[in-house]
């Protein structure tokens, strides 16, 4: 302990990590952790120590697993939470915040990518600007493909124009949050909900901090097509109802084109020799207006079905005991 210093100067901070295939990267960042367990100084000059590390295995591979039973045996301080499947990243960093207990929750990606050493940076920029929500804003680029990129930064101007949110170039897996709107916010959050989202919801005050992101310890992660595409639809779909007045407004603009497109044709027939030919014009006409009802019935659909699983109860997740308890011979999850 620094001469001085009491438990009441020290910011306590947990950690929360979902966990899926992290056996490779976990001990390199175990270790770069372990040296925050003991106060630490902010670069403004506060203190900081890291009083848990909370390690959610989402479900993933039997190496992750047995890395966990290994990291909990080798450090007091770190606490493997086990999910009884595979939920997701957003559902296992909500399992992890909703078990923490401190002042503070950070939350970081298994990869390595997040740099433990700026912890201290994002606390020193939510007491300097009473912010209850911190999030890293990466400083170099991401280290994904050019697919990947395009995609993210597609999706991240559509959500923007669609649902009006200006801060979505904010949201980033590396954040501070205040320890009680954490586990708050985890408390009564439901399935198909966006995680940062969820956030906005609830915190007054938000923030980004500068923080150069590492290469990830591994191959750098990829999304199928597929699962991009039901990311962005969660996010949309969890910020609120405005795409279905978007989907109104669609709809009217289109009547309004039909009533145009009425009268021109009704004057053609009326005041002129030519008459307009109805094939091409009804089939085209067809196919626009079929689709935007399929699309509108899409988006309501969507709409239902969240609230159907809230409804019916569906859980966001569920803790269980370590596997190994209860499957001695083969864990129950090996693929």
């Amino acid at each position: 302990m620094i001469q001085g210093l009491t438990s009441d100067t020290i910011h306590k901070i947990s950690i929360v990590i979902p966990v899926y295939n992290g056996g490779v990267t976990l001990p390199e960042l175990m270790a770069e952790l372990e040296t925050l367990i003991e106060p630490q100084s902010t670069p403004d000059g506060r203190f900081f120590s890291v009083s848990e590390v909370l390690l959610v295995w989402d479900g993933g591979t039997v190496h992750s697993a047995n890395v966990l039973r290994t990291l909990e045996s080798q450090y007091t301080w770190a606490r493997p939470i086990w999910l009884s499947r595979n939920y997701g990243q957003h559902a296992a960093t909500l399992a992890g915040m909703s078990s923490t207990a401190s002042e503070w929750v950070v939350t970081l990606d298994e990869d390595g990518q997040h740099d433990p050493a700026y912890i201290g940076q994002l606390l020193d920029c939510a007491l300097s600007e009473s912010a209850q929500l911190v999030y890293a804003g990466p400083t170099n680029g991401r280290p994904h493909g050019f697919f990947r990129n395009a995609s993210s930064a597609s999706a991240r101007w559509a959500f923007s124009k669609l649902v009006g949110e200006s801060n979505i170039d904010q949201f980033h897996s590396y954040r501070l949050i205040l320890g009680e709107v954490a586990r708050g916010t985890a408390a009564y959050t439901g399935p198909g909900v966006y995680l940062d989202v969820a956030l906005s919801w609830v915190v007054s005050t938000s923030a980004v901090t500068p923080i150069p992101m590492r290469n990830e310890g591994r191959e750098a992660s990829s999304y199928s097509f597929k699962k991009l595409l039901a990311h962005f639809g969660r996010l949309v779909i969890s910020s609120g109802t405005r795409p279905l007045m978007f989907v109104s407004v669609i709809g009217f603009a289109f009547f309004m084109l039909g009533i145009i497109f009425s009268l021109w044709v009704l004057f053609q027939r009326i005041f002129t020799d030519a008459i307009p030919q109805g094939w091409t014009s009804s089939f085209v006409a067809t196919l626009v207006v079929g689709g935007l009802i399929l699309l509108s019935l899409g988006v309501i659909a969507q709409y239902l079905r969240t609230a159907v699983n809230m409804s019916l109860g569906k859980p966001l997740y569920v803790v269980v005991e370590d596997p190994l308890k209860h499957f001695p011979q083969i864990s129950p999850y090996e693929k």
